[in-house]
């Protein structure tokens, strides 16, 4: 019977990176963005301003994906430790923020539609209440940036590397759920400040028809943010192969030494901020797997090796090194 201890051994694999403070600082956002959202929309309607009424019906999509990430950290949180999930629940805020990237698309679709009706089919405006609730919506955009880019700056998460590292100080390009938050701002921010310059060139030039012009300028740039951000979290969803850089310094760390190859590499992440490597190690006199993962301590984001360690005899190696071309480096 065996009586050997092997808890020394087992490591967690909880990759979620859950950010609390992020998360409070979106369910104010979420709170104050659905506010405006109402009085944007009522407003538009009575002052029959598009721009400003595209501006409205934009936060109330917003508003919904703030839901989403709201729903995402904590669902990520509260399944942490579920082993269901093979790797943790470190994707949960990375397909929160695609869901979100495709709110983003909905809206600028929408945006462009109905600023087209309007070039065909303009109505009248009335200016000074429009520009005011639109320079309204503006400030409140604007808080809730901030709010969103500290929240970003002001978090820690409890990973480690494969040699036992924490690495912290993350940027919010890693968390696609607080950048899907934080995009939806920015679109906000972005609709306002056009209502505004599209209100003033038509009470000021008479240039009614820059209203709904804006809604199309507006609905372009949106939709390059969401398909940036479908990008991104694509890739991370589909189990997409790291960087060259990071794959090449894998191979490198573990070729310093001379009597070892590597012959098959995989490299994908795991989370937002965590990489795993599966990694198939020929060698004469082969290390021990804990000594090749050691090698790979300063790779950034590597959270999860796995290592294979094969003994190459010298007849094998031989043919290898007269037939390189048989041995294939997968990623």
């Amino acid at each position: 019977m065996r009586t050997h201890d092997i808890e020394s051994w087992r490591h967690r694999h909880d990759f979620s990176a859950v950010d609390v403070h992020g998360e409070r600082k979106t369910a104010r956002v979420a709170v104050l963005t659905a506010v405006t959202m109402v009085a944007e929309v009522i407003a538009g309607l009575m002052f029959r301003s598009m721009a400003l009424l595209a501006d409205g019906w934009h936060m109330a999509t917003h508003v919904a994906a703030f839901g989403i990430t709201l729903f995402a950290y904590r669902y990520a949180r509260a399944q942490a430790d579920n082993p269901q999930f093979t790797f943790g629940t470190g994707k949960v805020s990375v397909l929160a923020g695609f869901a979100s990237a495709i709110a983003l698309a909905a809206v600028a679709l929408f945006m462009i539609m109905e600023s087209a009706a309007r070039l065909f089919e303009p109505q009248s405006i009335r200016f000074n209440e429009a520009m005011i609730v639109a320079i309204v919506g503006l400030l409140v955009n604007l808080v809730s940036g901030l709010i969103l880019r500290d929240g970003a700056h002001d978090h820690g998460h409890e990973h480690g590397q494969a040699c036992e590292v924490d690495p912290r100080g993350h940027s919010m390009e890693g968390d696609h759920n607080l950048r899907a938050a934080y995009l939806h701002v920015l679109a906000d921010a972005l609709t306002s400040v056009l209502a505004i310059v599209a209100l003033a060139a038509g009470k000021y030039l008479g240039w009614v028809w820059m209203d709904p012009l804006m809604g199309v300028a507006g609905a372009a740039v949106i939709a390059r943010w969401s398909y940036g951000l479908v990008r991104d979290t694509s890739r991370i969803l589909l189990d997409s192969s790291a960087d060259e850089e990071t794959r090449a310094a894998i191979k490198a760390a573990i070729e310093m030494d001379a009597d070892s190859r590597v012959a098959d590499l995989h490299v994908w992440h795991v989370g937002p901020y965590a990489l795993s490597a599966a990694v198939s190690v020929v060698a004469d006199n082969p290390q021990t797997p804990e000594a090749y993962k050691q090698m790979l301590c300063g790779v950034p984001q590597l959270t999860h090796v796995t290592v294979e360690v094969n003994q190459c005899h010298a007849a094998a190696c031989a043919i290898q090194e007269a037939a390189p071309s048989a041995t294939k480096e997968h990623s």
